[in-house]
């Protein structure tokens, strides 16, 4: 593969290979044009002159990612956050100017690493440039509180025309591990195409990466097969309510009762044993909600034999008025069981809490509810509907790690989410594509009640079995199969794929530069 050479056409091309990786992801699941994005990076990263052309290249890709793919910010900061069209229009840009620095600095590191040490030249395209762009994914998705979306490693998430053989490993090693294979991948692909300066690869290597490839992803599509869970029980009946609460109404004092009534609605319809409203679907503070009403719920809960789970927000008054109240969002059961209650753990940077030092913020975003605070220790699954269920809330599904907290335990996921905050976008199929993963990590069918999409119904093997329309009032109905079994992934977590990462620096460093560069 040709990489120009004027500064111009190659920024232009790593802009243009990173927004076609868009499409990679939900709705379209076109994951082929996630390899093809990521060889343009590379390319980009070995035919650079200077360390400011691979930072610019890796930014300029980056910036086609995300400006491309996360653009609705801007409809939560403007539509939403009261936030003027231009002021969120910068704010939006620079955000994805900051995610864009991941990529960029991705190649620094390889470039210095391969100018400290100089590993052979083959050494440092299979072994040191994927773990390099893996780190700062595996970055990305941790500092500032975490923004992994649009991580390449979800695009292997079974959807679209094309199935996804890499799928297969995410019970194993997780979705970072499924993005390290794709780099993987993508650097093998370069020695087949002859597209790395420096190596000389003959015909006998060509035919041993062929191989490699094709082992590689043969054996992800044989492990998607592979049974990681089995069935705890008989399959449980289960309702998804979505409410399609208009965000600009939800909070609106006169639409408080029309709400109530709306969820009151469907949960009379449905005679399922566990009942799941999303998040913040009662529209005040749990205290302030009619105690007739939830009795109501409970009494109708009771009489099915079963639970019902509501987002609230919860407020927990200090014995000492002098100290300010906890504030949480919550998802609170009722019913026949003993009534539970999971806080949110992970919150939103700028949606549900301001870092320090920034609540200058306030003045531009009018949010309700964004001064969350999360609870300690570790969180527990709910003993409800005679299962053990594992609850999580919105972006907390993003985490696969901290989903398997509460794995071996839980015998289903529950993802209560409210996604009406970004509108008629990508974002909610981008969300409903990381709860996929989360299943396949776990081995575990994922439940989803969102407010206005997608709710859906997610097996084991991360397919979609059944989701409703997205802006519609529904209720969606499925009979889930509670599992046990622990995978790899559900009691490791990223720790292997950290060792590995750590170990392809190692042997970077090991194998320095000899003579022979040919295989």
């Amino acid at each position: 593969m040709r990489f120009p050479s004027g500064l111009a056409a190659q920024l232009s091309l790593s802009f243009a290979g990173g927004a076609l990786a868009v499409p990679a992801f939900a709705p379209l699941y076109w994951w082929p044009l996630a390899l093809v994005s990521l060889l343009i990076l590379f390319v980009a990263w070995q035919h650079a002159a200077s360390a400011w052309r691979i930072f610019a290249c890796g930014f300029f890709w980056g910036l086609g990612v995300f400006t491309t793919g996360v653009s609705w910010i801007y409809v939560s900061l403007h539509v939403y956050g009261s936030m003027p069209a231009i002021l969120a229009g910068l704010a939006t840009f620079l955000f994805c100017c900051y995610l864009s620095l991941y990529p960029a600095l991705a190649g620094i590191l390889y470039r210095w690493f391969s100018r400290r040490f100089t590993p052979q030249p083959l050494i440092g395209l299979l072994v040191l440039m994927p773990a390099c762009f893996v780190i700062f994914e595996y970055l990305r998705g941790w500092v500032v509180s975490g923004f992994p979306w649009l991580t390449i490693g979800y695009s292997q998430t079974p959807g679209g025309f094309i199935g996804a053989p890499l799928a297969g490993y995410a019970p194993l090693l997780g979705m970072f591990g499924i993005t390290w294979l794709l780099a993987l991948s993508v650097s093998l692909g370069m020695l087949l195409l002859r597209s790395s300066p420096g190596i000389f690869v003959s015909r006998r290597g060509r035919i041993a990466t062929g191989i490699a490839l094709f082992a590689m992803w043969g054996a992800g599509a044989l492990l998607q097969a592979y049974p990681w869970s089995e069935n705890a029980g008989p399959p449980l009946k289960v309702a998804l309510l979505q409410g399609n609460v208009e965000q600009n109404l939800k909070w609106r004092d006169d639409q408080r009762l029309p709400t109530l009534a709306n969820y009151f609605e469907q949960v009379k319809s449905t005679q399922a044993k566990l009942i799941v409203m999303p998040e913040t679907a009662l529209p005040d503070f749990l205290e302030r909600i009619p105690s007739d009403y939830l009795d109501a719920l409970k009494q109708h809960a009771i009489g099915t034999g079963g639970d019902i789970v509501m987002g609230a927000p919860v407020i927990d008054r200090a014995a000492d008025r002098n100290t300010p109240p906890h504030l949480a969002n919550s998802a609170i059961s009722i019913g026949t069981s003993a009534t539970q209650r999971y806080d949110k753990r992970h919150l939103v940077a700028f949606g549900e809490f301001v870092p320090p030092m920034l609540s200058w913020v306030y003045r531009w975003l009018k949010i309700p509810l964004s001064d969350f605070s999360p609870p300690e220790g570790a969180p527990l699954p709910m003993n409800i509907a005679g299962h053990t269920v594992a609850i999580n809330i919105c972006y907390e599904d993003a985490f696969g790690a901290e989903i398997a907290w509460q794995l071996p335990d839980a015998a289903l996921l529950v993802n209560i989410s409210n996604m009406a905050w970004f509108g008629d976008s990508l974002a909610p199929w981008q969300h409903a594509q990381m709860s996929q993963m989360r299943a396949m990590e776990t081995g575990r069918w994922m439940l989803r009640a969102t407010n206005t999409g997608a709710t859906a119904a997610i097996n084991e093997k991360g397919v979609v079995l059944k989701s409703l329309p997205g802006f519609t009032r529904g209720v969606l109905e499925v009979d889930a199969q509670p599992l046990k079994g622990a995978t790899p992934y559900s009691r490791w977590r990223d720790t292997p794929v950290l060792l590995i990462l750590i170990a392809c620096l190692l042997l970077s460093y090991l194998l320095r530069e000899k003579s022979a560069r040919k295989i």
